[in-house]
This record gives C-alpha cells, sequence and structure tokens, in this order.
C-alpha cells in the first residue's frame, strides 16, 4: 500500500509567467517580448543574423537556420535484445536510488554505447524543488558513477530551467560540486551563445514555425535522460521522459514556451521535441510520484519502483500505467494510456511503440515481477 505524503502548491499565474519567461519582466517588457519574438538585451538573446552559419531571423525573430534535418537515426529505438517492432522496460522494485540505476545499468550493459563516448547527461531541472519536482541528486550521482566505471571518455551534464533561472537551480542542488566530483561539464542551455542551437520542423508540426534545440544534444555520441514520475497540472497532463525534452528548446529571449503553454495541441508538441534526438538510455526515477498538480509541488505518494528503458513511448506508457495504480487524476485515470496525445502523437512520429502489446516489462524478482502483473493490464 503506498503512503500518501502533501506537498506545497505553487500559485498558476506565477508558474504560467514563468514559463513564458515573463518574471521579472515590467508590462511595457512583456509587451515588448510578445511583438518582437525575443526579449532584447537579455544575456541569451535570440542570436544576430551576423553569426557564423546563421542565414537570418523569421518575422517572430526565431533563427531560421540552421535546419537540422534527422537522418532517421532518431527513430523507433534499437534494442538489440528485444523483438522487432517491441521495446523492453526494465521495472525494478527499491527503495534506493543507487541499487535502482545500478541494476538498470547492468540489465542494459550487453554492449556497452558508452565506452570511449563523450555522453551527456539530461536531468530534469526543471526548478530545485524536491524530488519528483526535480532530478534527485543520488540519482545523478549514481549516473555519473556508473558511466565513468563503463568508460566514457567525457561527461557533461545539461539543461535548462524554467521558472526558477538555471545558475540559481544549479547553485540550489549542489549541482556544481557533484559535477566537479566526477569531472564532468556543467551546460546551461540557455548560455549556449549564437551557434548554440539548430531548428527542427517535425513531419505535421504543430509549432508555427518549427522550434530550435540545444546543439550539444541532437550531436550528442550518448545521451542519458534520467526523469521524475509526476503530472503535470498546466497541460502537459504528465511529465516524464518525453516532456524532459522541454528543456532543450531555449526559453531565455525566446517565445517558445509562451507558444506552447498556450497552444491547444502543447501535448502534441511535447512529444515532437522529441523528434530533434534519441537518447541511448532513458532512467526514471519514480520512488515518489506527484498523483496531481505537478511539475514542481503536488500531492506525493511512495512508489518505490525505477523504470529503464531506451523507448520514451514505452517508458512513458509504463510510468502513466504506474500513475492509474498509485491513484491519480481524472487526465490520468480516464483515457487509456496510448490515447494520451504525448504517447499517441510520439508513436505517430515512429519515435517508439504504438500499442501496450509491443512493450516487454522485465523484471529481476519477485517483489518486481508481483508488481508488473498489476501494471499490465492498466496499459491497455
Amino acid at each position: 500500500m503506498t503512503r500518501e505524503i502533501r506537498g506545497k502548491g505553487i500559485a498558476r499565474r506565477k508558474f504560467l509567467l514563468a514559463g513564458l519567461g515573463l518574471v521579472g519582466c515590467s508590462t511595457l517588457g512583456a509587451k515588448g517580448l510578445f511583438q518582437s519574438g525575443r526579449a532584447s538585451g537579455l544575456p541569451g538573446e535570440a542570436p544576430s543574423a551576423s553569426n557564423r552559419g546563421l542565414s537570418g531571423m523569421t518575422a517572430s525573430g526565431r533563427l531560421s537556420s540552421p535546419v537540422y534535418s534527422p537522418d532517421g537515426s532518431h527513430l523507433f529505438p534499437a534494442d538489440p535484445l528485444a523483438p522487432a517492432g517491441k521495446s523492453r522496460v526494465l521495472l525494478i522494485k527499491t527503495d534506493s536510488r543507487a541499487d535502482g540505476v545500478r541494476k538498470a545499468f547492468a540489465f542494459f550493459m550487453d554492449s556497452n554505447p558508452f565506452r570511449s563516448k563523450k555522453v551527456l547527461i539530461k536531468p530534469n531541472f526543471n526548478t530545485s524543488d524536491e524530488t519528483p519536482g526535480s532530478t534527485h541528486n543520488d540519482t545523478l550521482k549514481e549516473i555519473l558513477s556508473e558511466l565513468r566505471i563503463a568508460g566514457a571518455k567525457e561527461l557533461t551534464i545539461g539543461d535548462r530551467s524554467g521558472p526558477e533561472p538555471t545558475e540559481q537551480v544549479f547553485d540550489k542542488k549542489g549541482i556544481r560540486e557533484l559535477a566537479r566530483a566526477f569531472e564532468a561539464r556543467l551546460l546551461n542551455f540557455d548560455e549556449l551563445g549564437p551557434d548554440g542551437y539548430v531548428k527542427v520542423t517535425p513531419p505535421g508540426s504543430h509549432w508555427q514555425d518549427g522550434f530550435l534545440v540545444a546543439r550539444p544534444v541532437v550531436e550528442a555520441e550518448a545521451l542519458v535522460s534520467t526523469c521524475c514520475l509526476k503530472t503535470h497540472g498546466f497541460g502537459g497532463v504528465f511529465t516524464m521522459s518525453l516532456k524532459n525534452s522541454v528543456g532543450i528548446v531555449p526559453r531565455k529571449g525566446y517565445t517558445y514556451m509562451r507558444e506552447l503553454h498556450s497552444s491547444p495541441h502543447q501535448r502534441r508538441m511535447i512529444a515532437e521535441i522529441n523528434y530533434a534526438y534519441k537518447p541511448t538510455f532513458i532512467i526514471l526515477d519514480g520512488l515518489v510520484a506527484f498523483v496531481d498538480q505537478g511539475p514542481m509541488t503536488g500531492p506525493r505518494k511512495e512508489a518505490h519502483v525505477f523504470l529503464a528503458g531506451v523507448d520514451r513511448v514505452a517508458i512513458d506508457a509504463v510510468a502513466v500505467a504506474i500513475l492509474k495504480e498509485l491513484g491519480s487524476n481524472d487526465a490520468i485515470m480516464k483515457p487509456k494510456v496510448f490515447e494520451q496525445e504525448q504517447i499517441a502523437r510520439a508513436a505517430e512520429l515512429g519515435l517508439g511503440v504504438s500499442s501496450p502489446d509491443d512493450i516487454i516489462i522485465e523484471t529481476l524478482d519477485a517483489a518486481s515481477a508481483d508488481y508488473a502483473a498489476k501494471i499490465r493490464p492498466l496499459l491497455s
């Protein structure tokens, strides 16, 4: 039986204004931002057309180039030990984050994809709030340790936050010290400079004119995405591996978050960001979950679970089923898992499985197997 834990809420208006990049802006400043498509004079503002490799700005103030054209390698994830068209998700019942991460790496390390590679770790640093509001330092520490053991050539932790400033999140969570302990580079995606982004327009895009993503993500030799188990009270419904990708789209100086949060297609647009890249490995920390509100605070329940795999669609599908088992809000409980717009759109783009029948839930012990048996029927 789960034990419910209560968390503190946050003002909806404050969250939305921050998500649109307007916290701290005067009314006049906000109006100017909306009209121009970018915030003039801010650090990290939209790059000038005169910079190398850029051919100009669109009328909205967005980059018109360089354009990133995925070669197809970002599509359905390759899991050599899964039957064609299917994906494995490892479900681990545990009370220890270190245990969850170690078992996840051990299970999927048949062919080491990290040896001699430059590896980027993308955490969930939306804010510095207590986990699942943000990635737990113990989870990140163990991922860094496992990557060093695996022989990674170079480690980088990269993300951008919002509404809380990224540098403040790094400081409050002690991420600088953690990065130094593993000789890892720390990268703020809001401060990448003129050449730090590439433009992506997925087929059938619901974005007005595509979107920019952090160049280090699309050029990473290997990428580990680590996310939390939680609902999203501001239109996303849930925020797990697919929504973790929102952090690769710039916020500071751009209006992409305004477009995302104001669109009736928000959940489809979240899925479309994932078209830009393919992670090498995904680890979801579900020791504690938000079962309502989120993404920063909300009612909490202990789930005592870790998920791992290579397929974002499969990971999120199993995670939504876990939220159903825990007992969540109507937006989670009522629709079928594969009717959730994030999942359905990602599957439509070929980013992962398209049916619960294509998910293989793997376990390592009796407790995990028993819980997987509860989750399996909730996927359909």
